[in-house]
Order: C-alpha cells, then sequence, then structure tokens
C-alpha cells in the first residue's frame, strides 16, 4: 500500500514461544505491515532468551509498558521441570505473566470472540461472560518446601522494625510431605476491586465476585471486605443510577449460578481461580484461542495477550514439516485490541478504525464456513464449512480486509 495508516506512537511488542511465535509474525506480515506504519519496541520472551538474560528481558518488557502505555504478548511457556530438561535451561524460570502482571499491578480481563456459527456450550448462555482475574499473589508468588520427613511446618512474620513474631503452625509432620506459603497485599486487592468496579461500569454489565471466605477466614475474607467497602464508597450510587447490581457469592455457589445464567456478566476472580475458570469458559464458547485477554492496570497501562499456551503439538509437527491447522484468532485480537487502545490514547480513530475492520474480517471468515480444525468441531453444521490450514485462515482474513478497506 502507498499511503499506511499512521500509529503515532510506539507499541510494545513481547515475542514468544512455539506455535504461537510462528503465528505472530504470520499475523505481523500479512495482517498489519502492509496497512500500518507503526513503530514497535521489540522483546523476546521467548524461553531461550529469557534463560540467557535470567529472565531480565521480562522486567525489561515490563518497564517499556509502563513508558509506552501499551503493549501485545504472544503466547510464552512457563518452564516445568520437562521443560527445563528440554531447553537446558538454569532453572524453571516463574510465569513470565505473573511477573509482568506483578509489576504493572494490573487486573486481567478476558471475555469470548462471538461467531454466529459457534453457539457456546451451555444452552442457556446469550451473552458473553467477562472474567477479571487478579493478576497479582497466590500461587504465582509463592515459597514451597519440600518435606522429607517429621518436624514443625510453621508460617512466621517478623514486624519491621522489631516486635514479637507472629507464628502459627501449618502441620506437625509425621512424615514427608509439603508446604506452600501464598501472600497478597491490600493495596494490590485494592486495585483489583478499583478496576472490576470501573470495566463493569465501562461495560454496562453487572460485577459478580466470589471467593472461599467461609473456609479462608483471613485470606478470602480480606478480599470480600475490600471489595465491598469499594463498592460501598465509591460505585453504589453509580451502579443504581446505571441499572447494575454488584453481587457476591461463594465461589462453588458463583460457579454454579454462572452454568444457570444468561451470562452478560462481569465475573471477578482471584489470581488462580481466573486462571481456571478463564480457560473453562473459553473452552465453553468454541476454543481457547477464542477468547481476549487484556492487562489493564488502575495506573494505566495496557497489555493485551492471547489468552491461551504455546500449541506445542502443533509446534512439534511444524518442526517436522507437517502443515497445521491451529487457530490464531486470540492472536489477531491481542493486537487489534492494543491497536484499539493506542488509537483511542493517540487520538487517532483511523487506527481504531482499522483493527475494528479486521475484526470484521475475522469473524467473517469464521461465519462464512472458513474455519481452523479446533472450530470445525464445535462450528454448527453447515455445507459450506471448511477446514483450512494455519496459513489459509490468515489469507482468507487478508482477503476480506481488503474488501472493506477498498484494495483490489
Amino acid at each position: 500500500m502507498s499511503d499506511k495508516i499512521k500509529v503515532e506512537n510506539t507499541i510494545v511488542e513481547i515475542d514468544g514461544d512455539e506455535m504461537t511465535r510462528i503465528m505472530w509474525q504470520m499475523v505481523k506480515e500479512r495482517l498489519l505491515f502492509p496497512y500500518l506504519d507503526v513503530t514497535t519496541e521489540y522483546y523476546d520472551l521467548g524461553l531461550k532468551k529469557r534463560d540467557d538474560t535470567d529472565d531480565r528481558v521480562t522486567v525489561d518488557a515490563a518497564n517499556a509498558i509502563k513508558k509506552h502505555k501499551v503493549g501485545v504478548k504472544c503466547a510464552t511457556i512457563t518452564p516445568n521441570a520437562a521443560r527445563v530438561k528440554e531447553y537446558d535451561l538454569k532453572k524453571q524460570w516463574r510465569s513470565p505473566n505473573g511477573t509482568i502482571r506483578g509489576m504493572l499491578d494490573g487486573t486481567v480481563f478476558r471475555a469470548p470472540i462471538l461467531v454466529n456459527n459457534i453457539p457456546p456450550f451451555v444452552r442457556k448462555w446469550k451473552k458473553p461472560i467477562h472474567i477479571g482475574r487478579h493478576a497479582y499473589g497466590d500461587v504465582y508468588k509463592n515459597q514451597e518446601i519440600r518435606v522429607e520427613g517429621p518436624g514443625k511446618g510453621e508460617i512466621v512474620f517478623t514486624p519491621e522494625g522489631g516486635g514479637e513474631a507472629i507464628r502459627k503452625t501449618i502441620m506437625d509432620f509425621s512424615g514427608p510431605g509439603i508446604l506452600q506459603g501464598i501472600h497478597n497485599t491490600n493495596q494490590s486487592i485494592s486495585s483489583f476491586a478499583k478496576s472490576c468496579f470501573t470495566y463493569a461500569y465501562d461495560q454496562k454489565v453487572d460485577l459478580w465476585f466470589s471467593t472461599k471466605d467461609t473456609i479462608s477466614k483471613i485470606y478470602d475474607v480480606t478480599f470480600r471486605d475490600i471489595f465491598e467497602e469499594e463498592f460501598e464508597t465509591n460505585w453504589k450510587e453509580k451502579y443504581v443510577e446505571a441499572g447494575l447490581t454488584y453481587f457476591f457469592t461463594l465461589i462453588d455457589d458463583a460457579v454454579a449460578r454462572i452454568m444457570k445464567s444468561e451470562g452478560g456478566m462481569l465475573w471477578a476472580l482471584k489470581n488462580y481461580d481466573g486462571d481456571v475458570m478463564s480457560d473453562m469458559l473459553a473452552s465453553s464458547y468454541g476454543s481457547l484461542a477464542m477468547m481476549t485477554s487484556v492487562l489493564v492496570s488502575p495506573h494505566g497501562y495496557f497489555e493485551y495477550e492471547a489468552a491461551h499456551g504455546t500449541v506445542q503439538k502443533h509446534y512439534y509437527k511444524h518442526l517436522e514439516g507437517e502443515k497445521t491447522s491451529t487457530n490464531s484468532m486470540a492472536l489477531i485480537f491481542a493486537w487489534t485490541g492494543c491497536l484499539k487502545k493506542r488509537g483511542e490514547l493517540d487520538g487517532t480513530p483511523d487506527v481504531v478504525s482499522f483493527a475494528e475492520m479486521l475484526e470484521e474480517a475475522a469473524r467473517e471468515s469464521i461465519e462464512e464456513g472458513i474455519m481452523t480444525g479446533d472450530l470445525m468441531l464445535v462450528a454448527a453444521p453447515h455445507p459450506n464449512n471448511r477446514k483450512v490450514l494455519t496459513e489459509e485462515f490468515i489469507d482468507e482474513v487478508v482477503k476480506r480486509l481488503n474488501v472493506k478497506m477498498g484494495i483490489d
């Protein structure tokens, strides 16, 4: 194209691993760079690069988002013991998502990418269910001990500047076992609550929050109390005026209610709960690749990402020279979400419009029956349904995008 659309300010681009890394390049080369004049600040969070830099590159990427306000991230590997051996790593590095979320003090919001020919598996769901996942603490910043024999497992807090330490016995072990310590902070929980009430108000959906406060009478109760205080102090009148509700219940009750609801709410969850439930919702709406994900910080930072993993099995096939049929929708929508936010902050409506046209082109490709293998399994049967390869799906999106943009 001779006249590309100008993206005024820098986008932080964070590359990832395996098959999503392959598709990331395809999306840029075919769906973005031919149409946009865009400057990206690039960070490679591929597993080997993180190992080579002792994970410093992850910190650098988070600091870049603080500087430029908007970033977009590919899927990355959080290594287990098998990955350490496979990639010859120095150690089992922490989740890069957890590191970035902690540094940005953000909340992850996820919502399904809806298309007309893929109905939700839960028959009653008519509207999208948004997930708000607290992006700090819990098991993602834990400390663990493998207990080898008899002994006392304790949790200890030592006040700064002196004072008597608080000690509680977790378990008197008579043999081998395991210990885990997790934490959170009132400041982070308060930021989480503010982000959730703001997001639900902006999206004009009810807010549900759920914990297990009947069992966790300090940890979970603190979450419940901070949410309630934030609602009563800052949002109650606004929600009443907007016809919205804030609803708290136990997480097991929330799961039962969600399954019987019509959808159309933001479901706020603690870090681990949100990790699990967002994948459940994504699968229920069709595919893990049919979910948007954005990290929103109360400090004005935004990071858009693919909600799914790195598609390891397809990557191994790719390495063997086999063709794959891998869904790129979440990667496409990570970029479009990022572009819409960049355009909104920069005051460039043509960038926002381009991103919306790209989303429409991607949805229309699926609704016209052109889809990858994962969607063929869940789409409504139709004679026009056709399974395509990874590259072919992206090419079909290009065709429809060109029509929308008036390009021959």
